[in-house]
């Protein structure tokens, strides 16, 4: 069987999450401690006390949701024997890439939490409150479709397809008037469009300053090569090289997240001997990625990996 280790990104946040795998595995606790130590303060008090408001500051939500999914590999790892390197592909949704290129082995835990604090701070530096917006275009909606309402809403200010998670779930980036009008273009096409409680018009043009502080930010990190390929964001296709990686990153500051295609990819490409990969492994927090998994790759099973029960039944499957 073929699978793919999967990180999820922000809105997967929750106070407790990573409590009952740092109580039960001292390495995952480690995961926890070396992020405390790398960030100088008690991320793990916040993660596991709240509250969720100062949680979900993108500064903040970056960096746990890191550290949660790594604390999950590893326990997983030093629990089970399962390693990362038995994967045929990870992949991270939009913060969640750093969490997968830390899982392979490309980016140290500590390298990762401090580059995640600084892309939290800079997005939502990038863009003044108030001035930029996302929304979610659900239901009777593809890429194509949101493209045109994207295209319409321009025409009042910035407004681009930010993230597309899959059919009926896309969701569009930019400046508030923009994104306002995209919102009446969509009605107008009989599709839903939700208005996010973000704090930056994330995946956008308008990210742009922060994609100058990540680039430098990453010239200075040590990158090596992955143990295993990483599905990048901005290409929908494997990455190894340090060069490609840090270039990557840098363009998904302000470009698309391709999470269908990604999924849709990895699903369908023959890799190791197999079929494609046929089992995708949420490893962190929540199942926002499952669901989305189910409708991009319908044949494909999921499983999510958030407490000790989960990572031993994972375990187990494999045989």
């Amino acid at each position: 069987m073929s699978f793919a280790f999967i990180f999820p990104g922000q809105g997967s946040q929750a106070v407790g999450m990573g409590k009952e795998l740092a109580d039960a595995f001292p390495a995952a606790k480690a995961v926890f401690d070396e992020v405390d130590a790398a960030l100088g303060e008690k991320l793990s008090d916040l993660i596991w006390g709240g509250p969720i408001e100062t949680l979900t500051l993108t500064a903040n939500a970056q960096p746990a949701l890191m550290a949660v999914s790594l604390a999950a590999a590893r326990a997983l790892e030093t629990g089970f024997g399962v390693k990362v390197s038995q994967a045929a592909f990870v992949a991270g949704h939009s913060l969640g890439e750093y969490s997968a290129l830390a899982a392979a082995g490309a980016l140290s835990i500590t390298d990762a939490a401090r580059l995640l604090r600084k892309r939290g701070e800079a997005m939502q530096a990038a863009a003044p409150a108030g001035t930029g917006a996302m929304a979610a275009l659900i239901g009777k909606v593809d890429v194509e479709i949101a493209e045109i309402i994207a295209l319409e809403g321009s025409a009042a200010g910035t407004v681009v397809v930010a993230n597309d998670n899959n059919a009926g779930n896309v969701v569009i980036s930019g400046s508030k008037a923009g994104v306002e009008a995209a919102i009446v273009a969509a009605k107008a096409k009989g599709v839903k469009a939700i208005p996010l409680p973000v704090s930056a018009p994330f995946h956008s043009p308008l990210m742009a300053p922060a994609s100058l502080v990540m680039e430098e930010a990453l010239a200075a990190a040590k990158v090596m090569k992955p143990v295993v390929p990483v599905v990048a964001n901005v290409t929908a296709r494997p990455i190894s090289e340090p060069s490609d990686i840090r270039r990557l990153l840098v363009e998904q500051v302000t470009g698309r997240v391709r999470w269908r295609e990604s999924i849709q990819w990895m699903a369908e490409t023959v890799e190791k001997g197999g079929g494609g990969v046929s089992m995708f492994v949420e490893t962190g927090a929540g199942k926002q990625l499952s669901g989305m998994v189910k409708r991009n790759a319908p044949d494909a099973t999921t499983v999510a990996l958030n407490v000790p029960a989960d990572l031993e039944a994972f375990a187990k499957s494999l045989g």
